[in-house]
């Protein structure tokens, strides 16, 4: 048979290659017969014919397939080894992929055999992708400038990936800096994030650039060494272990990399004066209690700022400390505070735990799924949300990481009295009539005891400062119920919060 010539539009061209090889497999069509080339490879190819060079070049053609051709049904996993190996920088990728795909059809035993030649190479493919995908991550370093005709600074970043990774690692980006403008620029693609709205920004893709077109170092790069240079710890350096987590090839891309070099030849020194050192005291700890605060306990609270006599201005006030507030360690991890929104003399507040991850992301309460239910129910009520002053006791996302997820983790109540004097300061501001506590941790924050939700659902209660406070379940406890009881759960949560209908309609 005639050898075969399969040229595949991109470098990352997946649907196009898994579009070949099952028309190859159907036609019976053995690995050995088949070249691959993408556009850019076929027309770089000094050895390829000016019809292979060719944008223009017809589609390959193959024969009609053969009656009794074996079916091409393979292992999941081998679907999602083949979308990362694709990513990967060597031209034979395709080629082992095929003879790979043409083999599990053919040898039955091949999938019980790890340690067969074709499957390891794969799979060490594979796993030098997910590396670079990575690395990627970890090692793209934003520099700001200044668009004419846009107050908002735009974020520049250059990164030399080993493979074909860009548009694969894109959504992460996405993800972490949904509110932010930025651009990433790389020799092959570049992307650029327009946050057109609080979700729906516009991602695009566009040619390679060269390391000149990125900015030259600013003043937040500065700061960023200066933090780099201050938590550099030379009593736990290992430099063989760094330089496996971040290789020297990454080196000319990382502003800090020219503080490690200083930093390691002063470790010994530098962790000697430290032995030697006297203890520090901490200026100031969070103070112990049992429970959350009393009015005794609030009373004790300093003023953080002055605050403005406008209860607008001075909500947008606090709102702004939030961000800058570290009183407990989770707003070191989160991407940003969470405040409440709503009007200023809502006759109906309502206080739910914490930020999700889509409004970590978001940067608003009460967007996530919990808050979707929370959007259904008040609509069956009747209640519009902007009548609503809605929040959260705690103001930043608390999580732990599994794999690339992050899940919703409680926070303890430590962590909840650190953050009350935002809640009371809310409070002071709005002045509702009444709350709805959404939750035990809501409950506890606003009612200043422990609260068996179950118990005390549907009742109102009084606050240490005399208002009334509604209690009943956080939307999330409805989506973690049994499937068919969903149904009555939610009845029953609406007509909890149903009994907090007249002050809403007031308003409204």
């Amino acid at each position: 048979m005639a050898m075969k010539t399969v040229t595949l539009d991109g470098e990352t061209d997946w649907s196009g290659f898994r579009h070949e090889a099952r028309t190859l497999l159907a036609s019976q069509v053995p690995p050995e017969d088949v070249v691959w080339h993408t556009r850019n490879s076929a027309a770089g190819d000094l050895f390829a014919s000016d019809e292979a060079a060719s944008d223009d070049m017809p589609a390959p053609s193959h024969p009609a397939p053969r009656s009794g051709a074996p079916t091409s049904v393979v292992p999941p996993a081998f679907v999602r080894l083949c979308e990362t190996v694709v990513l990967h920088e060597d031209p034979s990728r395709f080629g082992l992929l095929y003879r790979l795909l043409w083999r599990l059809v053919h040898e039955r035993g091949l999938r019980d055999d790890p340690l067969d030649p074709d499957r390891v190479e794969a799979q060490h493919m594979a796993q030098a992708v997910r590396r670079d995908m990575h690395k990627m991550k970890a090692f793209v370093r934003f520099r700001s400038i200044v668009e004419s005709g846009n107050p908002e600074p735009l974020h520049v970043a250059w990164f030399e990936p080993l493979h074909h990774i860009v548009e694969a690692v894109a959504p992460f980006f996405v993800r972490r800096f949904t509110q932010t403008r930025w651009v990433i620029l790389t020799p092959e693609r570049s992307l650029r994030w327009e946050p057109a709205g609080a979700a729906d920004g516009a991602l695009t893709f566009g040619p390679g650039a060269r390391k000149q077109d990125a900015p030259p170092a600013d003043a937040g790069e500065a700061l960023w060494l200066t933090y780099y240079q201050n938590i550099f710890n030379p009593a736990r350096l290992k430099l063989a272990m760094m330089q496996k987590e971040m290789p020297r090839r990454y080196w000319r891309n990382l502003p800090e990399a020219e503080l490690i070099t200083p930093l390691t030849r002063d470790a010994m020194t530098r962790s000697g004066r430290m032995i030697e050192a006297e203890p520090t005291v901490p200026a100031r700890r969070i103070a112990t209690v049992e429970g959350l605060a009393s009015p005794a306990t609030l009373s004790l609270i300093p003023e953080r700022v002055p605050l403005s006599s406008d209860p607008v201005e001075a909500l947008a006030q606090l709102k702004e400390g939030t961000q800058r507030c570290r009183e407990c360690p989770i707003g070191a991890h989160a991407t940003q505070a969470v405040f409440g929104e709503g009007p200023v003399q809502a006759a109906l507040m309502v206080v739910g735990e914490q930020p999700g991850d889509q409004e970590d992301l978001r940067g608003r309460p009460f967007v996530g799924p919990a808050g979707q239910l929370f959007d259904r129910a008040i609509a069956d009520l009747g209640w519009p949300r902007e009548a609503l002053y809605v929040t959260n006791a705690v103001k930043h996302f608390k999580f732990e990481l599994r794999g690339k997820r992050r899940i919703h983790k409680t926070p303890a109540q430590q962590e909840v009295l650190a953050c009350l004097h935002w809640l009371e300061s809310e409070k002071q501001q709005v002045k509702p009539q009444a709350l709805v506590a959404l939750g035990a941790t809501a409950a506890r924050a606003l009612l200043g005891r422990p609260v068996a939700v179950m118990k005390e659902r549907g009742q109102w209660h009084v606050d240490p400062q005399g208002r009334q406070v509604l209690v009943t379940l956080h939307p999330s406890a409805l989506l973690r119920a049994d499937p068919a009881q969903h149904e009555q759960a939610y009845a029953d949560w609406l007509r909890d919060l149903s009994m907090a209908s007249s002050l809403v309609q007031a308003t409204a």
